[in-house]
C-alpha cells in the first residue's frame, strides 16, 4: 500500500484530465508510470485493444465525467457496484476504476514481456459496463481521517505490547525510502484535489507502510500462537481502515461534484 494502485493513478491523473488541469499527454505519462505501455481492450467502437489516450477520450464522448477507484478485498466490496461479472474481476485484480457519469468500469491485468534480464510490466484495462449505483462502503475523507488516527493509535499500542514493531535494517531502508520520496515534494494527488484528500492519502500510505513492514518482519516478540493472532487480528482492522481511506481520498473529486462543491 506504499505505492498507489494503478486504479488510483488512472482515477485521478484521469479526473485532472477530464477537469481540464493538465495535458493528455502529462496525464498518460503519470498514469503509466514505470509501467511499458497501457492498453485498453473492449472500448465501445473497437475491436482491439487502443492506447490509453484514445481511450481515454472515447470514454469522455461517453459521458463519463469523472472516475472513481475500488479496492475490494474477500468479504469487503469496498468501491463496487456491480454487475457480478464486473465485480469479479475487480475482486481478482483487487483494484478497479468506475465512471461517473456513464456506466462504464476499467480493471487492469498486468503482464510481463521481454527478454530475460530485460523484462517489463504492460498493462491491459478491461473495459465493462457496470451498474450505476451508490459505491460499497466508501467513508467521506472526514470520516476516514478520523478512522485511520484511531485505528493507528490501537494497532500501535498492540503492536508494541507484542514487540511486533517494525524495527530492523530492512524497516529502517524502508521507512528511509519513504522520507526520501516525501522530501523529494512527490505529487501523491493528481492537480484539482482538495488539500484533505492530500493529506488523507499521506496517511493511509504511511498506515500502509507500517503494516507492511509488521506483517513482513516475522512474528517479533509474538512467539506465542495466541500472540501471534493478537497481532494479526490488531492489523486486520488497520488494513482495512487504510483502504478505506485510500478509496475516499481518490474518490474526492467525485465525491465533491456530487455535493456540487466545484
Amino acid at each position: 500500500m506504499l505505492s498507489e494502485p494503478r486504479s488510483g493513478r488512472l482515477a485521478a491523473w484521469g479526473n485532472a484530465l477530464l477537469a481540464g488541469l493538465v495535458s493528455p499527454d502529462d496525464a498518460v505519462l503519470a498514469i503509466v508510470g514505470d509501467d511499458a505501455v497501457h492498453r485498453v481492450e473492449g472500448l465501445p467502437g473497437e475491436s482491439g485493444p487502443v492506447g490509453l489516450t484514445l481511450a481515454l477520450g472515447r470514454l469522455r464522448s461517453l459521458g463519463v465525467t469523472g472516475w472513481r477507484v475500488a479496492l475490494p478485498a474477500p468479504g469487503h466490496p469496498l468501491g463496487l457496484s456491480g454487475p457480478p461479472e464486473f465485480n469479479a474481476r475487480a475482486l481478482e485484480a483487487e483494484e478497479a476504476v468506475v465512471g461517473y457519469g456513464a456506466a462504464f468500469g476499467l480493471v487492469p491485468e498486468t503482464y510481463e514481456a521481454g527478454p530475460s534480464g530485460d523484462r517489463h510490466v504492460e498493462v491491459g484495462w478491461h473495459c465493462l459496463p457496470v451498474r450505476e449505483a451508490p459505491p460499497a462502503d466508501v467513508p467521506s475523507l472526514g470520516e476516514s481521517e478520523r478512522e485511520l488516527a484511531e485505528a493507528l493509535r490501537e494497532a500501535t499500542t498492540v503492536l508494541t505490547r507484542l514487540d511486533v514493531a517494525a524495527s530492523g535494517p530492512v524497516a529502517e531502508a524502508a521507512l528511509d525510502a519513504y522520507r526520501a520520496r516525501a522530501e523529494a515534494g512527490r505529487e501523491v494527488l493528481a492537480p484539482g484535489y482538495p488539500p484533505r484528500a492530500v493529506r488523507v492519502l499521506e496517511l493511509a500510505q504511511r498506515v500502509g507502510l507500517l503494516i507492511s513492514l509488521a506483517y513482513g518482519n516475522g512474528h517479533g516478540g509474538a512467539v506465542s500462537a495466541s500472540e501471534m493472532a493478537a497481532r494479526s487480528d490488531a492489523l486486520r482492522p488497520v488494513e482495512r481502515v487504510a483502504r478505506r481511506a485510500q478509496v475516499a481520498a481518490f474518490n474526492a473529486y467525485v465525491e465533491e461534484r456530487e455535493r456540487g462543491s466545484w
